[in-house]
């Protein structure tokens, strides 16, 4: 059984369907990347995983169905780093991250400190405002935030976006750590798809809310389609 597996899923925006039976899995320990231009619904299948967006069809994490409310999908392990971040701008680095583990109860010192720990940029910076960081180092924090939910399925959305080379080699170097050292299951929405094959086992192409192609990130690289649309030779 799949950790996580989509099958014949569909969202709308009003009356404009953003998602149009998408199928899709994710097994444990495994790094899924969905890639496809602006508007194919890449983001949108995200939301509707982790119950953010109106959607129908089936939902499932180990035969457990996701068709709940968001903090109902995240108590069951379940953590999304949004597009654009998602940080609360007013609030201290230390009050966002503690923020994250809302559906937790008992000490969070230690799971704070491993936090800080994969993430050194920021162990200085515990009383600064979120807002008042720099774009790298908040996306880091929605990062660090979802793990503080000890999550078993991570929804990665357009990580490197905005963000200079080296600082998307920093977070896609910590992703791959967890996956590799602590089995953490990673459904990544990335528009760099070379980042993203590089560090997926398998990917999706979607197209206007459909699966437009899958497979192994190897064979993605050598599907002349595909190399010509996302990876630009």
């Amino acid at each position: 059984m799949p950790l996580l597996e989509l099958e014949g899923v569909e969202a709308r925006y009003g009356p404009v369907k953003a998602l149009d039976g998408v199928t899709l899995t994710v097994d444990e320990g495994e790094v899924v990347a969905v890639l496809g231009a602006n508007g194919a619904g890449k983001t949108t299948t995200l939301r509707a995983i982790s119950g953010t967006v109106r959607r129908a069809g089936r939902i499932e994490l180990e035969g457990r169905s996701l068709r709940r409310v968001p903090e109902a999908v995240a108590r069951l392990g379940v953590a999304h780093v949004p597009e654009g971040r998602g940080t609360f701008a007013e609030l201290t680095l230390r009050e966002n991250l503690r923020l994250g583990a809302y559906t937790r109860k008992g000490d969070l010192e230690a799971d704070y400190e491993r936090v800080l720990g994969l993430f050194p940029a920021l162990a200085d910076r515990s009383g600064q405002q979120a807002g008042t960081l720099s774009g790298g180092e908040q996306q880091m924090l929605a990062l660090g935030r979802a793990l503080m939910q000890r999550p078993r399925l991570l929804l990665l959305d357009e990580p490197s976006l905005g963000l200079a080379p080296m600082v998307v080699a920093e977070i896609f170097g910590i992703v791959r750590r967890l996956n590799i050292e602590e089995g953490l299951a990673v459904l990544l929405v990335e528009q760099n798809a070379r980042v993203a094959l590089d560090i997926a086992t398998r990917a999706y192409v979607l197209e206007v809310g459909r699966v437009a192609v899958e497979g192994e990130s190897d064979e993605l690289r050598a599907n002349e389609d595909v190399r010509r649309s996302y990876l630009g030779y």
